[in-house]
């Protein structure tokens, strides 16, 4: 933990009122850390709110569509870790056993926070397809306005099995049918379950 300024203190630096601190401190702008009745901020964090330092922190993150390709996610965040072992100070790991049309992973939402919070300056994957199967360029532009820089290592599309490609196209067949039947159609249901089944 860098030095831990007061509140007085910690305006002075952003050069804002303390109440104007206390509504960024609220809206959760700016972290403040309980140092018995009183808050504190840290002068690094500040330093990078400001512009003026840069996190040392990166996020390395791997996807697999299904439980049985958990060896091959393994593969991914080791060869990921082994790019960027050494060069950073901390290294988030997230990862992902979700579909890539799916938008609401719980890694990806991780990912997404980490970014909001300035905690790190770059996300690397193995490829653009295991960030999203669509919209890639989308996210690297959203990553970018939030000071992150999204690295493709390999910088080619994943060599998926026809397991995956299959796990995302019933994604997406679920959702359009759920838009135009509802999620509880019974012929839908059969449908996805039979490709599904098919396809194992």
């Amino acid at each position: 933990m860098s030095r831990l300024l007061r509140i007085s203190e910690a305006s002075k630096v952003l050069g804002v009122s303390t109440s104007t601190l206390r509504r960024w401190d609220k809206e959760g702008k700016i972290k403040s850390y309980r140092v018995g009745k009183e808050r504190r901020y840290s002068y690094e964090e500040l330093m990078e709110f400001l512009g003026k330092g840069k996190p040392q922190a990166v996020a390395i993150y791997g996807r697999v569509s299904s439980r049985d390709q958990k060896e091959d996610l393994t593969r991914q965040l080791e060869f990921l870790r082994k790019h960027v072992e050494g060069k950073f100070e901390k290294i988030y790991e997230v990862s992902d056993i979700a579909s890539g049309v799916k938008e609401s992973r719980r890694g990806l939402l991780n990912l997404i926070e980490l970014a909001k919070l300035k905690k790190i300056k770059a996300v690397y994957i193995t490829c653009p397809d295991r960030l999203t199967r669509f919209g890639y360029n989308y996210f690297v532009e959203f990553f970018k306005a939030l000071g992150v820089e999204v690295v493709a290592v390999n910088g080619k599309e994943y060599k998926e099995s026809q397991q995956e490609l299959v796990e995302d196209l019933i994604a997406i067949l679920t959702f359009f049918a759920g838009k135009l039947y509802g999620m509880r159609a019974n012929k839908i249901k059969t449908f996805l379950k039979e490709l599904k089944s098919e396809n194992k």
